[in-house]
């Protein structure tokens, strides 16, 4: 986040500063507010003296090599060497995930863990783990740190649970899913070196087994529990995901921005073409919900079907159904795209017929995106990746690609090797071969809100839900995604506290 100008702008002037409809009175109000509370983070809470030297905490930003994603960790990276500096403290190391290993896996954490242990395993305490949009209170997280014995294996974190057993858990703990706890990466999380140090002799000692990564926080969280051997999450109430505004925020060491990301205006209607996947057989039950709910949010959209039926309209790609993956049906959508949209048309949606979606947000979202780089971004699975494989869109929870993507990929020659291929996963193959990364966004889901921790949703604006399993797809629309001043209010908010943040941080700490 850049910093404000020497002279350091008050609100009104940056308010002044950003042109669109919004009722900036609102807006300044929320920020005052939000300035106020963000000052009194952490404000008395914070012991005088820590036993515990900043040089011993190692920061791991859980970073991503698209851009935008690129530049906010270089941000968060930033701050966290600032506030090290007003602490008059030897600077930590600060690490960024997309550049330490080009192993495709990097992301997924544990074969990192192995050169953590290597270059940090006898001079450091603590790696701490955080998302490019968490807030860290350096002096408060070295207090909560302190409580705990570095010479022993912890877990820490902001513990969530399932409320019910899920498909995306594999229906783990199907009897009390609520008795295992993974931790919110949002919130922070952090590993003491010994655990580090154990979990890579067991890394060196047997490769990891599961093909699929879905849910990276709870296979971590498994994969350290190791059926009861190992250490459960330790719950570290100074953890937050609040937001800065909420009064809850003051004694946490860490925050979370709450918003959907907005980098300007929104992408505007006609920049986005959305492509929804049906088949003959969902025409009567499937087609009437997405027209109920987010059709109208879409000014470019066509049904891809295998039977054209002028109602709706469905357009037959010339491509039979099939009961598996739908990867023939996909390329077909991709090359349509390509040669007969408009080349000004500069994003690609590719939905399920039973995808929810907010178009009206995923707008606000790509507007962080440079459509001129090749950008496939979604909600990221992972096959294979601690044996060389690679990671992919997953489809449900829909698929955005920039038609730059789009022009390289077709021109790549890369192909389904059978009709019923899975296509989200060919892709994710394709784009690896031709060394594109998928961007991972947590806003997209590839199944139902009831699926995920309510506390893991209260902290974001989703964008798509999937599946239309024992629930009222209308209901969940309306609840979760129908489109409300809110959006915008939040997302301008967001972009300007963006903008003051950097100054009022340092005013905390200044005043400590």
């Amino acid at each position: 986040m850049q910093p404000l100008a020497r002279s350091l702008l008050g609100v009104p002037a940056v308010l002044a500063l950003l042109t669109c409809s919004l009722d900036f009175a609102v807006a300044a109000e929320d920020v005052k507010k939000d300035d106020k509370n963000f000052q009194n983070l952490g404000k008395g809470e914070t012991s005088s003296k820590n036993d515990l030297d900043l040089k011993e905490v190692v920061f791991v930003i859980q970073s991503q090599s698209n851009s935008f994603h690129a530049e906010r960790a270089k941000q968060l990276e930033q701050n966290i060497l600032k506030q090290a500096a007003e602490l008059t403290q030897e600077l930590p190391r600060v690490l960024l995930v997309h550049l330490l290993d080009k192993h495709e896996g990097a992301w997924t954490i544990l074969p990192l863990l192995p050169h953590f242990s290597t270059t940090f395993g006898r001079n450091s305490s603590w790696i701490f783990f955080c998302e490019e949009e968490t807030r860290i209170h350096i002096p408060k997280l070295l207090e909560t740190l302190g409580r705990y014995d570095p010479s022993k294996e912890w877990f820490l974190g902001k513990a969530l649970h399932d409320e019910q057993s899920t498909i995306i858990h594999h229906y783990a703990f199907a009897e009390d899913p609520t008795v295992f706890k993974f931790p919110d990466f949002a919130a922070g999380w952090a590993l003491s070196l010994p655990l580090v140090n154990k979990l890579t002799k067991r890394l060196k000692s047997e490769s990891l087994k599961s093909d699929f990564t879905i849910d990276l926080k709870h296979e971590i969280a498994l994969y350290i529990w190791d059926k009861g051997s190992g250490p459960h999450l330790t719950l570290v109430p100074e953890f937050c995901t609040e937001d800065v505004s909420s009064p809850k925020a003051m004694g946490c060491a860490t925050i979370f921005h709450t918003f959907l990301p907005l980098c300007g205006n929104p992408v505007k209607e006609m920049d986005v073409f959305v492509a929804v996947k049906t088949c003959k057989k969902f025409h009567d039950d499937r087609i009437p919900i997405v027209k109920q709910t987010w059709e109208e949010q879409a000014s470019l959209i066509e049904y891809y079907s295998d039977y054209a039926e002028k109602s709706i309209p469905t357009i037959d790609l010339g491509v039979p159904n099939t009961e598996r993956g739908h990867c023939g049906k996909t390329f077909a959508i991709l090359e349509r795209f390509l040669n007969h949209s408009s080349d000004s048309t500069a994003w690609l949606v590719i939905v399920d017929d039973d995808t929810l979606i907010s178009i009206s947000r995923l707008r606000n979202l790509l507007s962080c995106y440079d459509s001129k780089e090749p950008v496939f971004l979604g909600e990221r699975y992972g096959y294979g990746l601690g044996t060389g494989g690679y990671s992919y869109i997953t489809g449900g929870g829909g698929m955005v690609f920039s038609r730059e993507a789009v022009r390289r990929l077709l021109a790549s020659k890369c192909r389904c090797y059978s009709n019923d291929a899975p296509d989200d996963m060919v892709l994710g193959m394709c784009f690896s071969g031709l060394g594109i990364p998928v961007t991972h966004s947590p806003l997209f889901h590839q199944a139902r809100p009831v699926d995920y921790p309510k506390d893991y949703l209260s902290h974001q604006v989703p964008i798509s839900f999937h599946k239309h399993w024992n629930i009222d797809p209308i209901e969940v629309y309306f609840t979760w995604l129908a489109p409300s001043g809110k959006d915008a209010t939040s997302g301008r908010k967001q972009f300007i506290l963006g903008k003051i943040e950097q100054h009022v941080l340092q005013h905390i700490l200044k005043q400590e």
